[in-house]
């Protein structure tokens, strides 16, 4: 099963092809610039139509809530902006990948650190805009030199659990991959011994994608090279005995065949587990640091949850290692008619009209150095438990890896 999940998450990840057409704007400059007027801010006179498309559900609830488009026509009163939301990142890929080249992409799109260089050939650079001289990650993912995306948030990577669940079962916070093991088994016993449908680790595989906990990031923490994945396309043997996605793969093989997952973990979708999570139907669920609001949105109470880094050391002598990534890259498109327009949307989205407000309402950390946030509290319990932890910068492939990819 592990292995399966394995091959399909690469497979999945290059599913897009390279894109063959690009067409940039003919006010694009030095080679795919975005054009923003002189002075760094962009005119209050310009207009037009945009189209915004996202899949996240969380920035969806707020941009409804917060009626973006009439605090953005405070600034920009002859511009309208719809806002076009798409059920998942899958089903956002494939759209974008169509849309690209039918040469229809949305004047603003999102990507994820692994996308940029699927869609380079079609975003422009925003490396002289405010918003990537205020952010902490975007330079680190430039690609040829130029930022194509904007990172709305700092992604780290959690393992939720129940407390009271842990202490009647008798177990601690695990710190090494052996201890991971015993605790999840000790509470599968627990806990599966009245109820046969209980999980200690909640997966939801149905979905593929919220493997990527175990799948994606394991190798980077293994031995703490974020590029792994780009390493592994310049070898010739990326997968043999010894290498980080081996020893990854050994060690999830271990986890996933143990019965810690339930009865059913490939029959039950990422939504379902975490509704069954909040339940206290299962004892653990990784997920992102977004994962606090879904879970919170669904439980009767939080005061019960925790939070630890994914363990993945063998031994506790060795560094203790947790991934963070910038997540939600907005770009603007070639395909824009009003690429001005469009550029001066995300600088504003990343201003003092805009960002405060959101990042405050998810739980995510932010990735802007002029508007820094506090972990709630849950979130900061995986700090408190390690304090010497290493954090590894998370690079989703570049485009080696992704030529490799396509080839698949």
């Amino acid at each position: 099963m592990a292995l399966t999940m394995m091959m399909g998450l690469l497979a999945g990840c290059g599913s897009g092809d390279k894109p063959q057409d690009s067409n940039p704007p003919a006010n694009s400059q030095n080679g795919g610039e975005a054009n923003t007027p002189s002075g760094g801010e962009p005119a209050s006179d310009l207009k037009g139509e945009l189209v915004f498309a996202i899949w996240d559900n969380n920035l969806m609830e707020y941009i409804e809530a917060n009626d973006m488009e009439a605090k953005f026509q405070e600034k920009y009163p002859n511009a309208t902006i719809e806002v076009e939301k798409i059920k998942d990142d899958s089903e956002y890929w494939n759209s974008m990948k169509m849309r690209a080249s039918a040469n229809q992409l949305p004047d603003v799109m999102f990507n994820k650190p692994f996308t940029l260089s699927r869609f380079q050939d079609y975003l422009l650079d925003l490396s002289g805009t405010e918003a990537c001289k205020n952010n902490t990650l975007a330079q680190g993912y430039a690609l040829n030199g130029k930022v194509l995306g904007i990172p709305m948030t700092a992604g780290y990577e959690y393992v939720f659990y129940w407390k009271d669940m842990f202490q009647e079962a008798g177990v601690e916070v695990p710190t090494t991959w052996e201890e991971l093991k015993e605790v999840s088994k000790k509470l599968q016993e627990h806990f599966g011994a009245n109820d046969p449908d209980f999980m200690a680790i909640a997966l939801g595989a149905k979905d593929e994608w919220p493997t990527y906990p175990y799948m994606e990031f394991m190798p980077a923490l293994v031995s703490g090279n974020g590029q792994n994945w780009n390493d592994m396309a310049k070898t010739d043997s990326p997968f043999a005995e010894g290498t980080d996605i081996n020893k990854a793969y050994h060690r999830v093989y271990d986890l996933f065949t143990s019965g810690v997952l339930g009865k059913d973990p490939l029959g039950l979708s990422k939504d379902q587990v975490t509704n069954l999570f909040a339940q206290k139907k299962a004892a653990i669920t990784a997920l992102g640091d977004w994962g606090l609001q879904d879970i919170a949105g669904a439980a009767d109470s939080t005061d019960q949850l925790g939070t630890f880094y994914l363990p993945v050391r063998e031994s506790a002598s060795e560094p203790f290692r947790y991934i963070v990534q910038g997540d939600s890259f907005m770009g603007v498109t070639t395909h824009s008619k009003n690429p001005e327009l469009a550029t001066a949307f995300v600088e504003w989205f990343y201003s003092d009209a805009w960002y405060p407000g959101y990042i405050n309402y998810v739980s995510s950390a932010s990735s802007m150095s002029n508007f820094p946030k506090d972990k709630d509290p849950i979130l900061a319990e995986a700090d408190k438990a390690q304090p010497d932890g290493e954090m590894v910068m998370y690079d989703g492939g570049g485009d080696d890896f992704t030529a490799i990819q396509n080839l698949v």
